[in-house]
């Protein structure tokens, strides 16, 4: 089979037309999803009904899936990550960031869900990683190559925000337990397209091993500022029913936090990577 698509950019992004996610998923189309994620890092499916325990083996079909360490899971599918805007702060997710790269193997790609959203905001943006690192200039795509940078829970989910309970403030500690900060390189390659991208982002990159503190935080502000231009992302408004697929070895994202008072509903599934390399 070959999937219908429509490209959103010329850099990132294509919706998949006449796709439905609730039916069972052969090898081939399961390939073919996995080819156009490779190319395109982020797919959008619109008007798509699935339930949580669809949008669980829909995921699963590509890797297994990540429990998250501090967001509520769904109680029919504990796979299933909530992100409501009325039960849990969502601020860290209104920043540019890579998910779960404080673990040693980080998330291949997320599928979410629209469940409930505002009348109006409450887009998300894409980044494309590659076509960053790759208009960079030579000398300093060399000079990134042979660097790394430390990744950290906290950095996302400090205690004045998530240890606000005793019983919120034990789930953080046990997470910050079981996911000590992590080294991973500042370049890392794709392992299935061989593509080199950036692997820094504002969510859980604390700092450059190998600079003083002064060089890394001004490298990174500079590799932050560059990864984010227009000219390397997609923004999605959301429809209920719509579902985003991205490949998160070489994208970032960010979730627009503009829609308050109303509010928001998101599923999430969130597929184990490999070791970044």
């Amino acid at each position: 089979m070959a999937l219908s698509l429509t490209l959103l950019t010329p850099t990132i992004g294509a919706v998949v037309e006449g796709f439905d996610l609730g039916e069972p998923l052969s090898d081939e189309a399961r390939r073919e999803i996995d080819r156009a994620l490779v190319e395109h890092s982020v797919l959008f499916f619109r008007d798509q009904r699935i339930n949580p325990l669809q949008h669980r083996e829909f995921a699963a079909h590509f890797g297994t899936l990540h429990v998250h360490p501090i967001y509520p899971n769904h109680s029919e599918a504990p796979e299933i990550m909530v992100l409501d805007s009325e039960l849990v702060d969502l601020q860290d997710n209104a920043i540019w960031h890579t998910d779960v790269t404080f673990t040693e193997t980080p998330s291949m790609g997320g599928v979410l869900a629209a469940r409930l959203v505002p009348p109006q905001g409450g887009d998300t943006l894409w980044a494309s990683c590659g076509a960053a690192f790759e208009t960079l200039s030579a000398p300093l795509q060399g000079f990134l190559q042979g660097l790394t940078a430390s990744h950290d829970i906290q950095q996302s989910f400090p205690p004045q925000r998530f240890a606000l309970n005793a019983e919120a403030h034990a789930r953080l500690e046990l997470a910050k337990r079981t996911n000590p900060p992590v080294s991973h390189p500042v370049v890392r390659t794709h392992p299935v397209s061989g593509r080199k991208g950036l692997f820094v982002q504002a969510g859980f990159t604390t700092h450059i091993n190998e600079l003083s503190p002064t060089e890394s935080r001004t490298i990174l502000a500079m590799l932050y500022a560059h990864t984010t231009q227009p000219e390397f992302t997609v923004r999605w408004k959301w429809r209920v029913g719509d579902v985003a697929f991205w490949d998160n070895r070489l994208t970032q994202h960010y979730a627009c936090d503009d829609y308050r008072p109303a509010r928001r509903v998101m599923h999430r599934a969130t597929i184990v990577g490999d070791r970044p390399r």
